[in-house]
């Protein structure tokens, strides 16, 4: 597929709980996919050990933050687990969609919600865990909280369970890849396959 008079391209939003894979689904996207372009959102945490300013995320401090928020430079915004605030840049994505290509943004719910009311035309997917006890296994595997962070993510995660039925489909997360090659499937127009 060249992408010639392909036009516009139609957002794909990538949400779930917390620690369901969505970052991990999403960099598996990145290393097989680069003709699908993913969104890098802002943040006011601290880089985790691994992460790398400009790729995984752009790393902002509140003022710069806070600047970006006025200015109206996001295109959705929000505080998580009542910590850090996350938000992703307007014109990376607005350029993406304007160019034809693929376009995933890998956001939270709070995110999502507000892309959805400021982009109603986009594929909401909700990133699902095989279980209850497999999400719990990876959350207190990471080993990157304390336990009370992992307290607190843990009943975010159950009220992000419950946000399900607010998406056009749903992914199980039995295994990254397959999961990220059904999140591409997603993006690629079946019509693409009948043109010469």
């Amino acid at each position: 597929m060249t992408g010639a008079g392909a036009g516009r391209s139609r957002l794909v939003v990538l949400a779930g709980p917390t620690a369901v894979g969505k970052g991990t689904v999403a960099a598996s996207v990145r290393a097989h996919h680069p003709e699908v372009w993913i969104s890098v959102s802002a943040t006011t945490r601290p880089a985790r050990p691994g992460e790398v300013d400009g790729v995984h995320y752009r790393f902002v401090d509140d003022a710069e933050f806070d600047r970006m928020v006025a200015e109206g430079e996001l295109l959705e915004w929000a505080v998580v687990h009542r910590a850090a605030r996350y938000g992703t840049p307007r014109q990376p994505v607005e350029e993406a969609l304007a160019a034809g290509r693929p376009a995933l943004l890998e956001i939270d719910l709070q995110g999502a919600r507000q892309v959805r009311a400021s982009m109603p035309d986009a594929l909401f997917v909700f990133l699902k865990p095989p279980s209850w006890e497999e999400l719990v296994r990876r959350l207190t595997g990471r080993g990157t909280e304390t336990a009370a962070d992992q307290a607190r993510r843990l009943e975010t995660a159950s009220e992000e369970l419950a946000a399900e039925e607010e998406f056009d489909v749903t992914i199980v997360n039995h295994e990254v890849h397959a999961a990220a090659e059904e999140l591409v499937a997603l993006m690629t127009p079946v019509r693409g396959h009948e043109s010469p």
